[in-house]
């Protein structure tokens, strides 16, 4: 039994959410709107290191294009 061609278009979807997912585990970056530190996390529910805020933008790093 072969494989339509929205199976495949389904099974290389599903590949590429696991790969953000990876990303997303390890890369995030965060920017504290309180005090305006920045750095990257792997963490969704980090708080700031320099001011304890939890008002923190969360971006994943895989959005940023490389240069």
């Amino acid at each position: 039994m072969s494989e339509t061609g929205e199976e495949k278009d389904n099974t290389l979807l599903n590949q590429w959410r696991q790969k953000i997912d990876i990303a997303n585990r390890n890369n995030i970056f965060c920017h504290c709107r309180r005090c305006g530190d920045e750095w990257v996390d792997s963490s969704l529910n980090s708080v700031c290191n320099r001011c304890g805020s939890q008002d923190v933008e969360r971006i994943s790093c895989w959005q940023f294009p490389d240069d």
